[in-house]
């Protein structure tokens, strides 16, 4: 799908609505990973070079069309002004806000309040989405899609708005588009996909995609216990899906008809509950007691992981290999983004809880090829999906 980039747009002088994905982790007003903010600065900068005036459309969490104070983007704000060392107007609302935007000047921003404070923003229905979006646009005369993490949600800022003004997609979204096909189409081999997190149901789609396209799977986090279950091995209190099971053998079928090296741990850490001081007993994959639950995946397990993925050439990571935020369950999240930042090829770790994982392990951006903004989003688009943001802009 070709989408209409900034390379050729017309977009200097212009009062420029920029939809951005600022939806960072904010705990009292306190931003813990800031990875969203700075991803967006690029585009930022070069609306400010262009003389453009930038309104900018951000959601953070799901307010669901309540106004809630903890789910403010005036924190963001503050961060955004720091970072890009322009002053950065704040409007504490989103609809209603007509006149800053037209008192706005070249080279001056303006961040409007959580858009999804707007009910209309993720309505069902069409017409709603749509009142919204011709409001929004009268704020300016040019739209740029640049928020990566929410192109998988037909949303009045995302999909309806872009159709209202001439528009492009931003440098982020460009990025991420060029990466994902790089993986779908043409990715150097050996190829390896890593998937972690907590449930199965959330990668079937992408498991069953991606199939045919790589070499090597491999699978760790809570969505381990069904493919553990789905070989007949019990797995105590552990999370298992069982209606996925027989989902889960067919991919285990198929995967070994299309020759895919299929990795599963060979142990696992295991406690009596999922709490940060639950204590660690290691047991192996086939001796899981029925009183103790999973909770990372142990160190042999890990140590197999690593291997595998420095044998590849091109590796996609989502999902935590464990309960990576307790000490004690961090480890095989640890090894594995230590090892992908060892691959001699191209890596990438598809946003959200991996984002996160690794930069609160203590990796840097730049030990990765890669590191997507965008979980749901990257996940969909190499399902396969049409993305309706991506849609929108092309």
């Amino acid at each position: 799908m070709g989408i209409k980039t900034l390379e050729n747009a017309d977009y200097k002088n212009k009062k420029v609505i920029l939809r951005c994905d600022l939806n960072v982790p904010i705990k009292n007003g306190v931003i813990s990973d800031d990875g969203r903010i700075v991803a967006s600065l690029s585009t930022l900068r070069r609306l400010l070079e262009a003389n453009c005036s930038v309104v900018i459309v951000a959601h953070l969490g799901r307010p669901k069309g309540e106004v809630k104070v903890e789910l403010s983007l005036k924190p963001v704000a503050a961060r955004l002004e720091q970072l890009i060392g322009t002053k950065v107007i704040f409007s504490d609302k989103t609809s209603g806000a007509l006149q800053v935007a037209t008192d706005l000047k070249p080279g001056e921003i303006l961040l409007l309040e959580n858009i999804r404070f707007e009910s209309a923003e993720t309505s069902k229905d069409e017409s709603e989405r749509m009142r919204l979006a011709k409001e929004i646009a009268s704020y300016g005369n040019f739209y740029v899609g640049d928020g990566f993490g929410a192109v998988h949600r037909k949303h009045a800022s995302v999909y309806e708005l872009a159709k209202l003004l001439p528009s492009a997609a931003g440098d982020l979204i460009s990025k991420e588009v060029k990466v994902l096909e790089k993986l779908t189409q043409d990715p150097l081999r050996p190829y390896g996909v890593v998937l972690g997190g907590a449930k199965v149901s959330d990668k079937i789609g992408v498991i069953s995609n991606l199939l045919n396209k790589v070499n090597m799977l491999a699978i760790g986090g809570g969505m381990v216990f069904t493919f553990l279950a789905a070989k007949g091995i019990k797995v105590g209190k552990s999370l298992v899906e069982n209606d996925l099971v027989p989902q889960v053998e067919k991919i285990l079928i198929d995967a070994q008809a299309l020759g895919v090296k299929m990795v599963l741990p060979v142990d696992i850490v295991v406690a009596p509950e999922f709490s940060i001081d639950a204590k660690p007993t290691l047991v192996s994959c086939h001796n899981i007691p029925d009183d103790q639950m999973g909770l990372d995946i142990g160190p042999k397990s890990a140590e197999l992981f690593a291997s595998e993925i420095k044998s590849c050439k091109t590796v996609f990571w989502n999902g935590p290999m464990g309960v990576f935020e307790f000490p004690n369950f961090a480890n095989g999240t640890k090894v594995v983004a230590q090892a992908l930042s060892q691959v001699d090829g191209m890596t990438v770790v598809g946003g959200g809880d991996s984002a996160a994982a690794v930069r609160q392990l203590g990796f840097a951006d730049n030990d990765f090829s890669y590191i997507s903004t965008g979980g749901g989003a990257s996940l969909e688009y190499l399902e396969g999906k049409e993305l309706p943001g991506l849609v929108a802009l092309s």
